[in-house]
Formats: structure tokens, C-alpha cells, sequence
């Protein structure tokens, strides 16, 4: 569908997100802040400064807007916002205000993620993603964040990827119940920092017990409600990190239990939310022992994945499917150094984005990550998913092609310019 027009809906959000943690820097309270400084850590390297968004944004989101999209995604920092427990800060509150208003000013939609991975060090401390008070202490800070921010924001979703964990588990990422946890070295350095055992740390993104299943749902639950009792027009959801689940040799079976733990089962339990957020990065393909070898020759991004556009389209389709409420691509990004693969990936998942509408799927918007190279968690600064490029040492933004082509999708509604190289 190069260079063609699709039926977009007036109302299309077209946007690029962020994290605060990833690109704001400093963020010293939090609990992402500590499992990178501690002994053993598996972050490649720290965040630091990241690359300052917390001082530049409004030139970035300046940028944003110019390139032609309409929307921007953005997390707030729970760490910055309560850096103790009941201590909210002003400071830090009127900080998203003036980003919310900055986004005003140059007509982007807020999409705002209230907790994007980091939690502040008093609530890991306190039994993290694994107590059964962490609900009401998540409600509490939706409730301030949103009484002092709610009127500028568009879109809220409480929590990025709850059911993240348990991809990481099946592909080998941690996941450790709490009896083995001491044996993982920079979880246990962790818990003695905060002076805690270690079966009682619990981070969000590494966390996928059935404990941490019940206390996520009942956050987002509690959290939902506390947004809601303040602004009960606002549409709110969580966004999941669905991967294309898929079957190889002898792994169905496999296949079969890995998709209704990591995706089917967060999806029912989307039900009763406004939309669910989608965020699919391409595929994973189980055999019967675990993920499948990469076929011979595949090509992979960054993260040593085959490259795969089509995932997100089948976890637009399985998520109308099983939650069935509408849809919102929340993230999809592809980690490369070559923005022509870049390019043609996204004209592939847009266009499958295009076909679930076609459909009769109701899909709200496309979200790309990220609109900046940042900080990309355990991987450190390596992995290149921005659309716009970043001198970590001058701190200067340059847009790539990417960039300028998908902002022309979005100051169109849906008209894709032709690739370089390919006929209109």
C-alpha cells in the first residue's frame, strides 16, 4: 500500500512515545536507579543523565510536533512525584504540568503513563510488586498525580507491560521465585541496600509470581478507580506487551501456554477498561523445550530477534478478539542502526494496522517507540529504537529519515509516502 491513501479515523492519534526513566536522567530515587548501581547489576551500564529530557522537553516536544505527529506518550516518575512514602512533591507536579501544557501549546494529545517500569525505592522496599498494600499506595499517588495534572491529560494508562515479567521468564530473563532470589546477585545486593531479605524484593519489571499477578491487577484496578473518581470522562487502560505468540516444531502445547500467561489472560482482564494498549516488537516462536533456533540467514535487530513487522497486527487482532474493547497501539519500534529497515518495518506494521481497521477493528491510534535513542534498560544506550538520533555528548536531536516519514503519515492521517527507491 506504498504511497496510498487508507481510511484513517478523524481522531487517529499518530504519536511517539517515551519513558521518564529512559530519557529524563537522574532519576536518583528510584528503584531503577539502584539496580544499576549495585554489585553484580545486569544493566549493561547506568542511566545518568539519559539524555535530559527532563530539562529539554520542550524543544523535544517542539521537535515532536513539527515533524507532524499528534500526539505524544510520556510517563510521570511515581519516584520523583513520592520520593518518600506520603511526601508528594509540588515541584515535581508542577514539572509534568508544564510538560502537559507544552504539549497543549503545540496541539499534541497526551497519552500519560502513570508507572512505566520504575517504582520508588520506599515501595521496593516495602515489598514492591509483591505486597498486598502496594494497590492502595498506587491509588494514592494516581490520585494526587491526577487531581493536579488530570485536566490536561487526554489518555491515562496506569501501568506500562504489568505482564512483561513473564516474557522475560520464557525467554530467560529473570523471574525468580522469592526463595531464589538471594542467589541472584544484583537482587540480593539490592534487598541488602534497602535492608530486606531478599525473597521480599519484588521490582516490577523482573517480578512474575502469582503474588505480583494479583497485586498488578489490583493496582491497576485501584489505580483506574482513583483516576476515574477524579475524571470520570478520561479513558483509561494499561498497555501489554504482546508478543506474537507463535508455534514451531512440536511447540504448540508450548505456544499455547506461553500465549495465555503472557497475553490472554491480561487481556480478559482488560474487559472492563476503557481500551487496552498493545505494544508488540515482532514475534516469538516456542518449540517444545523453550524459544525455537532462529531459522538460518534470519535477519534480527539489536536485541538478536528476527525482524518481524506482522506481529503487530495479530496482536491487534487477538487483543479486539479476547479484551474487546478498543485498541491502542501503545508501542512498536524496531532497534536497528539502519533507519531503511527501520522504514520498512514501520510501513509494514502500519499497514497492518490499516488492514485490522478495514476490518472493522476498533483501533485508536499508532504509537511509535521511541520517538528518541535513549536509555534501553538492562541494554543500556546500545539498542537505536528512536526516531530521532541523539549525541549523548552534546545532547543535540537530529531526526532520521524514519522520523520525517512516519510524521508525514501522521499530518496526513494515513497517506503513506512512497520508500526511496519504490514507485508512488
Amino acid at each position: 500500500m506504498t504511497g496510498s491513501h487508507t481510511s484513517f479515523p478523524d481522531g487517529f492519534l499518530w504519536g511517539v512515545a517515551t519513558a521518564a526513566h529512559q530519557v529524563e536522567g537522574g532519576n536518583v530515587n528510584s528503584d531503577g536507579w539502584l539496580l544499576e548501581h549495585v554489585p553484580g547489576t545486569i544493566f549493561a551500564e547506568p542511566s545518568g543523565d539519559a539524555i535530559d529530557h527532563y530539562h529539554r522537553y520542550r524543544e523535544d516536544i517542539a521537535l515532536i510536533a513539527s515533524l507532524g505527529f499528534t500526539t505524544y506518550r510520556f510517563s510521570l516518575e511515581w519516584a520523583r512525584i513520592e520520593p518518600e512514602e506520603g511526601r508528594f512533591s509540588a515541584a515535581a507536579l508542577d514539572h509534568y504540568r508544564r510538560v502537559l501544557e507544552a504539549c497543549r501549546e503545540h496541539g499534541l494529545a497526551t497519552v500519560v503513563t502513570y508507572h512505566h517500569f520504575t517504582s520508588p525505592r520506599w515501595l521496593l522496599a516495602a515489598g514492591g510488586w509483591e505486597d498486598p498494600r502496594t494497590p492502595e499506595r498506587f491509588a494514592r499517588y494516581c490520585d494526587k498525580a491526577t487531581a493536579h495534572l488530570g485536566d490536561l491529560i487526554d489518555v491515562a494508562c496506569t501501568l506500562n507491560e504489568p505482564n512483561l515479567a513473564w516474557l522475560l521468564r520464557e525467554i530467560g530473563i529473570g523471574g525468580e521465585p522469592p526463595e531464589g532470589r538471594a542467589g541472584v546477585p544484583f537482587l540480593a545486593a539490592a534487598a541488602g541496600r534497602l535492608g530486606i531479605a531478599a525473597d521480599r524484593i519484588a521490582p516490577f519489571q523482573f517480578t512474575s509470581s502469582e503474588p505480583a499477578f494479583e497485586v498488578k491487577l489490583a493496582s491497576h484496578r485501584a489505580g483506574r478507580a482513583a483516576i476515574k473518581a477524579r475524571r470520570p470522562e478520561l479513558p483509561v487502560g494499561w498497555t501489554l506487551a504482546n508478543s506474537d505468540i507463535q508455534a514451531g516444531e512440536g511447540g504448540t502445547d508450548r505456544a499455547d501456554r506461553v500465549r495465555r500467561e503472557v497475553n490472554e489472560r491480561f487481556l480478559e482482564a482488560s474487559r472492563e477498561d476503557d481500551f487496552v494498549g498493545i505494544q508488540t516488537y515482532g514475534r516469538h516462536v516456542f518449540g517444545p523445550d523453550g524459544l525455537a533456533p532462529l531459522p538460518e540467514g534470519a535477519v534480527t535487530n539489536q536485541m538478536g530477534e528476527d525482524i518481524y513487522p506482522q506481529g503487530l497486527e495479530a496482536t491487534i487482532r487477538e487483543a479486539s478478539r479476547v479484551a474487546g474493547v478498543p485498541v491502542l497501539v501503545t508501542e512498536n519500534g524496531l532497534a536497528t542502526e539502519d533507519d531503511a529497515e527501520r522504514l520498512a518495518y514501520l510501513e509494514t506494521a502500519v499497514s497492518g494496522v490499516a488492514s485490522c481497521l478495514a476490518d472493522g477493528i476498533d483501533v485508536r491510534g499508532y504509537i511509535a517507540w521511541t520517538a528518541f535513542d535513549n536509555f534501553e534498560w538492562i541494554f543500556g544506550f546500545r539498542p537505536k529504537f528512536g526516531l530521532i538520533a541523539v549525541n549523548r555528548e552534546t545532547q543535540a536531536r537530529t531526526p532520521k529519515p524514519s522520523a520525517h516519514w512516519l510524521g508525514g503519515v501522521a499530518r496526513t492521517n494515513g497517506a503513506l509516502p512512497a520508500l526511496e527507491g519504490q514507485p508512488a
